[in-house]
């Protein structure tokens, strides 16, 4: 089984999202299926089938989770300075328009670019980890698929 780097934060808030699930949802869903049974005839009753649907999604996700939680693998973050690692905030400067950008590297299941969470098994943020401030990066396609891209690491904060 392969095993999901996380925080322990996203592990936390994974085993919330399975409590609420298997607990206020899942009463939930049987309402509805409780609901939908009382219409009469199953066989075209098309309350139920959605109800049984929505029960199929809501069995796959807690799977899912617990998939997940069982497999965490918790990442402690380094507190080796100077260098970018899991957990690690670098702002870099993007050498093709000059602007700067920051994103924080982190385990695949806490990966959120359009928040600037940039996984480490990310074409950028694999290349980036055990670089250091100064350091520059260029990636191209087929690596990335929107082009070229060129920086340099401006800074680098670990967190502890």
């Amino acid at each position: 089984m392969p095993k999901y780097r996380m925080s322990e934060k996203r592990l936390n808030e994974l085993k919330d999202e399975l409590s609420y699930l298997q607990t206020v949802r899942e009463k939930e869903v049987s309402e509805l299926i409780k609901e939908a049974r009382s219409f009469g005839d199953l066989s075209e009753n098309s309350e139920y089938d959605e109800a049984k649907t929505e029960q199929g999604k809501l069995y796959s996700k807690i799977a899912e989770i617990k998939n997940l939680i069982e497999n965490a693998e918790i990442v402690e973050h380094s507190q080796e300075q100077g260098k970018v690692v899991l957990g690690a905030t670098v702002v870099l400067l993007n050498l093709d328009d000059n602007t700067e950008e920051c994103y924080r590297i982190v385990g695949s299941q806490e990966a959120n670019p359009l928040n600037g969470l940039i996984s480490e098994e990310a074409p950028l943020g694999g290349s980036l980890i055990g670089l250091r401030e100064g350091d520059e990066i260029h990636l191209e396609p087929p690596k990335v698929p929107a082009g070229k891209l060129n920086y340099r690491i401006i800074s680098i904060k670990t967190t502890h």
